[in-house]
């Protein structure tokens, strides 16, 4: 069988790890067999909560995470390079005319029948039954049963309408669910003969999704469990227009480790709030398709590609997926460790743009970018996140504010022993910037120590803070070369007066 599976988002939010997964595992399918087809379809008829900015997120989500759908109409303006080629995705509001006809499919069936009902008649049939403590839900098929002729005068009149599906009641609808197995839905507890077709023309969520499946040939429907109570109405429609239904897979849900479903209650959810916080697409990709799917034992890191040789819905897991930020951390951190140093330094780029890192005229640009790829091998073995990057370097495009003498100060040492430790420090800090690697400088301040009888540890600590302004930093010796030997000298310089001076101001207290 030729797999032929879509990601059909809504854009009424942004994309989040939940659609994110489905789309992932939809592309996954698709691309686990030769000759599948992964269709991307945005069903957009839900007028009230569209927002075209919501569209251009799916596409840079896409972007970002370098999925490609395989088909669409003729895409113009396209203001992303992700995708089928010159393909777009199938949007739903230019398909009304589908729609529009095979409702009147089911009219002409007596699958279906017009509406007149308004939305304030609607309701206050809520209101009575809710007055009433009446167990009764939805709609209460009050035009159901008007002569089908006499309906369709009335709506050729036009007067307000909207076209609803005939529910067969007393009945039962059974399914199979290649993760659930067979499920049987009593028809009296299916959405009360739900609107197919709008008053204002647009069709609703449930004819528009069942419309275009058929029309697209889609064999396997893979969406999260929380659209699993509407799959009987499907399976009523696809039968009502004599259609054989495509094979349903419904995902198991994306839990916090609450137990309850993700939100922003735990922490990010949005794919645009994992990019800004500096995560990879292919550390996201690879932890997201691990949610509620197993590939082989004793393997954690896998390429888009790996994942698609290895996915089938037989390892998909019934039980629900626990998002662990920890562990997506992780995953992050091992991506970027993968990372060439070039590569790197481009992906850390914009953080470093950003938060300001390069300023002044094309000469000192020029520098600070220089500046900038040299410190990346400093800091890429403890990165997590990409977004650390400015942190971790700006003490070596700006000076940083000297922190309090204390923060000199080795354990077990006091200021004055500190004051002589940074003294030597500053005998040392030309020959370290110069030298040649870290071996060298390692073996220079060791001997140093050696020759002082001072442990290396307490030498490096105060030199360390003069340099960078913290007792945690990057690599000491690194840092000193980047700097060079003049700007290093000068910094050292200044803290042993700053150290100095409030020392004198404690020995005048005294």
């Amino acid at each position: 069988m030729i797999i032929r599976d879509r990601y059909a988002p809504s854009p009424t939010g942004l994309q989040h790890i939940g659609g994110i997964r489905t789309a992932l595992f939809n592309y996954l399918f698709a691309r686990s067999v030769q000759g599948g087809k992964f269709i991307l379809r945005l069903e957009d008829t839900d007028r009230t909560r569209f927002d075209e900015s919501y569209v251009q997120n799916l596409y840079d989500t896409f972007e970002w995470l370098g999925l490609a759908w395989d088909e669409g109409p003729a895409f113009e303006n396209r203001s992303f390079s992700a995708g089928g080629g010159q393909f777009g995705p199938y949007i739903q509001s230019e398909r009304t005319h589908h729609y529009k006809k095979y409702a009147q499919e089911l009219l002409d069936k007596g699958q279906a029948y017009y509406c007149f009902c308004s939305a304030q008649r609607i309701d206050e049939v809520r209101r009575q039954r809710e007055a009433s403590h009446s167990s009764e839900t939805g709609y209460d098929r009050f035009c159901r049963n008007i002569d089908p002729q006499e309906a369709a005068k009335k709506a050729a009149s036009g007067e307000a309408c909207t076209v609803r599906l005939k529910i067969p009641l007393g009945e039962a609808t059974l399914f199979n669910d290649h993760l659930l197995g067979g499920i049987e839905w009593k028809n009296d507890d299916v959405n009360p003969d739900p609107v197919l077709l709008k008053s204002d023309g647009f069709p609703t969520y449930h004819l528009a999704n069942v419309v275009d499946d058929h029309l697209m040939e889609v064999t396997h429907v893979l969406r999260a469990q929380e659209w699993l109570a509407s799959t009987p109405l499907h399976v009523i429609m696809y039968r009502a227009f004599g259609w054989t239904p495509p094979e349903f897979c419904h995902l198991p849900m994306v839990m916090g480790q609450d137990g309850k479903k993700l939100s922003k209650r735990h922490g990010a959810t949005s794919i645009d709030e994992f990019r800004k916080q500096g995560y990879l697409p292919a550390a996201l990709l690879n932890y997201v398709a691990l949610l509620g799917a197993s590939y082989e034992e004793g393997k954690d890191i896998y390429t888009l590609d790996e994942l698609a040789q290895r996915f089938s819905l037989e390892k998909l897991n019934k039980a629900p997926a626990v998002f662990d930020y920890k562990k997506l951390e992780w995953y992050n951190g091992q991506y970027i460790r993968m990372m060439s140093d070039d590569e790197l330094a481009q992906q850390c780029l914009p953080y470093a743009a950003d938060a300001g890192l390069f300023s002044g005229e094309k000469e000192e640009a020029a520098k600070q970018m220089d500046t900038f790829t040299r410190a990346i091998p400093l800091v890429k073995e403890r990165l997590v996140f990409l977004n650390e990057v400015p942190e971790k370097i700006a003490y070596l495009f700006k000076e940083p504010q000297l922190p309090a003498a204390e923060e000199f100060i080795p354990k077990k040492s006091d200021l004055a022993k500190t004051i002589e430790l940074l003294q030597i420090g500053k005998e040392l800090v030309c020959a370290l910037a110069e030298a040649p690697d870290d071996g060298h400088a390692e073996s220079l301040i060791k001997a140093e120590a050696e020759k002082r009888d001072v442990k290396l540890g307490d030498l490096m600590m105060p030199l360390r803070v003069a340099v960078t302004g913290s007792r945690v930093s990057p690599p000491l010796f690194g840092s000193l070369r980047i700097l060079g030997a003049d700007c290093s000298a000068e910094r050292v310089q200044k803290a042993l007066e700053k150290l100095k001076l409030q020392s004198e101001d404690k020995t005048g207290c005294k």
